[in-house]
């Protein structure tokens, strides 16, 4: 019997990547799918391709849809600068509009086109941003959705959207995916990183994860744009981070 045929948002990132793993450890023939959507930087792309290599997707596509078009996101306007003061309760400008909705609509008509009736996003309601298209309500109102408005949903052969990330904290999810063998040295997490994928350690998406490893007890492997050598002294990097530098003991 063949293996079930799903989709997979693959950013590049920790949490799409992990999400690749469990969906591969369920027996799923995994259909990867990245976006070109006018990002600050495309290491994440290059991530992806790593990632999606490692963990035996049968294909991988990037979509190239240009969200910057528009901009209004510190990720999709360069005009906006990428906050590095910490995660808040406000929804922060490293949102953009749309974007899983649309990032969804793309892999739902791929999904139908496969006879793939499986869809994997990594969202999280925990550990995130605030972003509100990361909420258990928004999947569960996309799902009713498209079953809706799809051919196959009509027909009553269902889609399902899995988010098996979404009630665990980071550093949980990062256990998981290195149960998985998840290598977590290739993926690129950082909203600002460079052409070389280091991070800035700074923004908000790289002080989650090095929230998530110090939870999970284990080092984390990126790459860091500014190393506590170059500075002189540690004392000068954020706290949630100097602890993190390549080669120093925690």
């Amino acid at each position: 019997m063949s293996e079930p045929k799903a989709v997979i948002l693959l950013s590049g990132g920790l949490d799409s990547a992990t999400v690749l793993a469990i969906a591969r450890d369920q027996g799923y023939a995994c259909h990867a799918l990245s976006f070109a959507y006018g990002q600050r930087h495309s290491a994440e792309l290059a991530a992806a391709d790593r990632v999606a290599r490692s963990h035996g997707a049968v294909a991988h596509r990037t979509a190239s849809i240009p969200l910057d078009l528009f901009g209004g996101s510190a990720l999709t306007d360069r005009s906006i600068a990428v906050p590095e003061t910490g995660v808040t309760d406000q929804i922060p400008v490293t949102y953009v509009p749309a974007r899983n909705t649309i990032f969804l609509s793309l892999s739902l008509g791929w999904a139908e086109v496969l006879g793939a009736r499986d869809i994997f996003i990594g969202v999280n309601a925990l550990d995130y941003s605030g972003y509100p298209d990361c909420r258990p309500e928004f999947i569960a109102a996309y799902e009713r959705m498209a079953n809706l408005a799809t051919k196959a949903g009509v027909e009553g052969q269902g889609f399902r959207i899995h988010t098996p990330l979404i009630e665990l904290t980071k550093g949980e999810i990062i256990r998981r995916g290195i149960a998985l063998g998840v290598d977590y040295a290739q993926t690129v997490s950082c909203y600002q990183a460079d052409d070389q994928g280091r991070a800035c350690g700074r923004c908000d998406s790289c002080r989650l994860r090095a929230k998530g490893f110090d939870e999970a007890g284990i080092a984390d492997p990126t790459p860091m744009q500014i190393r506590s050598q170059e500075l002189g002294a540690r004392k000068q990097l954020p706290p949630d981070l100097a602890a993190h530098q390549p080669g120093t003991a925690k």
